[in-house]
């Protein structure tokens, strides 16, 4: 049966796809924050972690390919390992369950090794289910074309490529927002169940899909495990070459043909087909290495960025949505606009050079990525280092005063109602303080720990002058887009506030209370008590990564009166400036992904196409493995200089690539095969004739 000239198998296959990949991507959207706040790892482990369960996942395929080809067929192989995926997604779920060993009921897990057992357990049989599958879900579906449907099977790894996507855009949008949910049986937790459960459902779904579809699919009978015959024919002809290596034995055309004293000629004429293309993909991980960043390091980028996007405000993590988004337009739009536009140009687009200008589209992202990431850190404050101090001054009276630091370091002069920047000093050098105003002056020896910033408030009262420093405990703007909030009780009397629900404490006059922490982006509700009177105001929006000091000047019923003054400026760099990056970096994606598969399955003879997929996936394993070693390598402390690297590195490989691809020839692997039929029918003919010249020549004597 088929549909819109399809085989109608397709559209099952298709649909299998979309369930699976959501359900991985899905998983893998809140997989950080789980082993961050839920089995209380640190940024490191968690990132390292992550990226091992990525590499992994990229890893199995090997092993999906090695069963479906010579055990139980493309088929049975997704069915049978869809179930574990799906048990390994279920375990996932119950990993992260709170109340599963929370029996004080205090709202956190008594037995963290128990969650981490579990979801280990769980993380690798899922690497096993999704790796197993994924090289056998595209090729499966490859086997529903007929030889003459060349065009209907390019259009279908396109429409295959937007249903990974469609997939992935969805869980991405989807299970952050399930994760915020608040569940639990005595206590309630953010969801993780519900966030690995939903995954966990679909995976369920994505089988039971692809069972209903069994009448109506060609399957291809396993033909015995290529992989294994292919290494065997490549060691053998390594050995063989090795053991005639003197002068005396003469050069064989290729090396390859070494292994002909023990496998038949078509073995290891398609083995030459797959080694050739095999060897294009050595320089392919590299550009993994870049592309899998867009869920570390970019996204860590995003936190130092102001999202407010006027009515919506952008969370850091959802940024990512931006590359399935892109890609689901820019698929058919490159597909169906840009390529025929270059043919009409008679310029011929061969899939080496589309991977070519995906690499260069790729290390121009990461381009683009650092130059957002130098303007951003002209933004960031500079903090003290270990032997220095910063002392940010703040007048809450009304006479100016001018404060000096002694032994004469410099003096500052401070108006009414107003605040310097943090001054910076060398620790040991600072030893006490003058402060003079009006007709009155104090001195004040100081001795400060270093490596921190100090706030000195200064007001000039009847009964003489007060000071006080404050320790501000801030080494590093806030995380997240979060803003720091503190205040100062600039009245007479002692006064509670709480912002929000946070309550700040009692506060004596012209003391200060600590940092707290609050979401970025919004307007805070204030409430001051004073004297069991209460007054309360709006505050101005604080923008994001800001810190401030809220002085208190005046709070009755009728009036209030507030100052803020900016210690840590709000990212002010917006987020949509990592638009640019994404576009270039998706652009990459289009071109280089969807043209390797393509190319992979061109290139490759009909019963080797498993063994190219799992390769393809192999230089993705390798990309992941490639950011663990070259992030904990180059000890660059500058992130922008961290990007160019990776954009350095990843041109000089786009340079050797484009010179592989320039000495490659193409081939039509129907031809070699036909050729090799030709071949074997008249050795078969040459056998019988001299079989019959030999039966003639008995008969005769």
């Amino acid at each position: 049966p088929s549909c819109f000239g399809y085989p109608l198998s397709i559209f099952f296959i298709v649909v299998n796809e979309f369930c699976e990949r959501f359900s991985y991507y899905g998983m893998r959207a809140v997989l950080v924050l789980y082993f961050k706040y839920f089995l209380q790892w640190d940024d490191n482990l968690s990132t390292a972690i992550y990226h091992t369960f990525v590499a992994l996942c990229y890893l199995t395929p090997i092993l999906g390919a090695l069963i479906a080809d010579s055990w139980l067929g493309k088929f049975k192989t997704i069915v049978s390992l869809s179930i574990v995926y799906t048990i390994g997604q279920v375990i996932m779920s119950v990993s992260s369950i709170n109340d599963l060993t929370d029996h004080n009921r205090d709202g956190s897990p008594d037995n963290i090794p128990v969650h981490i057992a579990l979801s280990m357990i769980g993380l690798i049989i899922i690497a096993l289910g999704t790796g197993g599958i994924k090289p056998c879900v595209a090729a499966f579906g490859g086997d529903q074309f007929e030889e003459e449907q060349e065009k209907q099977r390019t259009r279908f790894f396109s429409i295959f490529y937007l249903s990974i996507n469609a997939g992935s855009l969805l869980s991405t949008i989807i299970t952050p927002i399930l994760r915020g949910q608040e569940c639990g049986i005595h206590t309630k937790q953010r969801c993780y169940p519900l966030a690995f459960g939903v995954p966990a459902a679909l995976m369920a779904t994505a089988l039971v899909v692809f069972v209903i579809g069994s009448r109506m699919y060609k399957k291809v009978q396993p033909q015995g495990n290529i992989m294994i015959q292919v290494s065997k024919c490549i060691g053998f002809a390594i050995k063989n070459r090795f053991r005639h290596r003197s002068k005396q034995f003469p050069k064989r055309e290729h090396w390859l043909d070494w292994a002909s004293e023990k496998y038949d000629k078509r073995l290891i004429a398609q083995t030459k087909m797959v080694m050739k293309v095999l060897f294009l993909y050595i320089p392919l991980p590299m550009f993994w290495a870049l592309f899998d960043q867009q869920g570390s390091r970019w996204t860590l980028q995003a936190t130092t960025m102001d999202g407010n996007f006027g009515a919506i405000q952008i969370q850091p993590d959802q940024m990512q949505t931006v590359n399935a988004i892109l890609i689901i337009v820019m698929v058919p739009v490159v597909d169906g606009v840009v390529y025929p536009l270059i043919k009409k140009c008679k310029i011929n687009f061969t899939p080496l050079r589309k991977i070519t200008v995906g690499m260069f589209l790729a290390a121009m992202a990461f381009v683009a990525a650092a130059l957002v990431q130098v303007q951003i850190d002209k933004t960031l404050p500079a903090f003290p280092a270990a032997g220095q101090s910063q002392i940010k001054i703040i007048n809450l009276g009304t006479d100016a005063a001018s404060v000096t630091f002694e032994p004469q370091l410099k003096t500052v002069n401070v108006t009414s109602m107003e605040w310097t920047g943090y001054i910076p000093f060398e620790t040991s050098q600072l030893h006490s303080l003058k402060i003079i105003s009006g007709n009155k002056s104090i001195s004040k020896d100081i001795q400060l720990p270093g490596g921190n910033r100090h706030t000195l408030g200064v007001k000039t009262t009847a009964a003489g002058i007060f000071a006080e420093l404050m320790l501000d405990n801030v080494t590093s703007k806030p995380e997240e887009g979060n803003n720091l909030i503190r205040f100062i009780n600039n009245l007479p009397d002692t006064i509670n506030v709480t912002l929000g629900d946070t309550s700040f404490g009692a506060l004596t006059s012209l003391s200060g209370s600590n940092y707290n922490l609050f979401p970025g982006g919004r307007k805070y509700y204030v409430a001051v008590t004073r004297n069991s009177m209460t007054c309360s105001f709006t505050s101005k929006s604080l923008g994001f990564g800001s810190a401030y000091t809220i002085i208190i000047n005046e709070c009755s019923e009728q009036t209030s009166d507030v100052t803020y003054s900016e210690d840590i400026p709000p990212n002010t760099v917006h987020m949509a400036w990592q638009l640019p990056q994404y576009f270039i970096l998706t652009c990459a994606e289009v071109v280089f992904s969807v043209t390797g598969l393509e190319f992979s399955y061109s290139q490759a003879p009909s019963n080797m196409k498993a063994v190219l997929q799992a390769g393809w996936l192999l230089t993705v394993a390798v990309g992941n493995i490639i950011v663990l070693i070259v992030a904990g390598a180059s000890k660059l402390s500058e992130q922008w200089a961290e990007y160019v690297l990776f954009a350095a590195l990843l041109l000089v490989v786009c340079i050797v690539f484009a010179v592989m691809a320039y000495f490659y020839t193409y081939i039509d692997p129907n031809e070699v095969e036909a050729q090799l039929d030709e071949e074997e029918k008249n050795q078969v003919k040459k056998d019988e004739n001299l079989h019959e010249k030999q039966v003639e020549a008995d008969s005769r004597m």
